[in-house]
């Protein structure tokens, strides 16, 4: 049997990562998380069974744009499903994040059933 896939939270909020650490414990998933983006760098860098990574979009010193440019950069882990995450919705706030890089994108508060079709699709 192959091993389930680890999916990485980066988060600067922490309520953020408790309430998505239950909602993928309850739904018997592995994760790891991360409280800002060179964190979650560090983390995908070092463990290769990472299969998703769920992005806040908007964090102090390294936002999720950033973020997302230096995964697709990497040779060892650039083909990891991102979904960017983030609050205050606007118009074109999908569109900008899936040319940034993106493979697809749910807004907070998160709809928990979306969530887990979009993780369900990528991992």
């Amino acid at each position: 049997m192959e091993t389930q896939k680890i999916i990485l939270l980066i988060d600067d909020d922490i309520r953020n990562i408790f309430a998505l650490e239950l909602t993928l414990k309850a739904r018997k998933y592995r994760f790891l998380s991360a409280q800002n983006a060179t964190e979650g760098l560090q983390l995908l860098q070092r463990n290769s069974d990472i299969g998703l990574v769920l992005l806040d979009m908007m964090m102090p010193e390294m936002d999720g744009y950033e973020a997302i440019q230096r995964i697709r950069s990497s040779d060892k882990y650039g083909h990891v499903p991102i979904v960017a995450v983030t609050a205050n919705a606007m118009n074109g706030d999908r569109e900008k994040c899936l040319a940034a890089g993106a493979d697809s994108y749910v807004a907070k508060p998160i709809d928990v059933d979306r969530l887990m079709n979009v993780i369900e699709e990528l991992l």
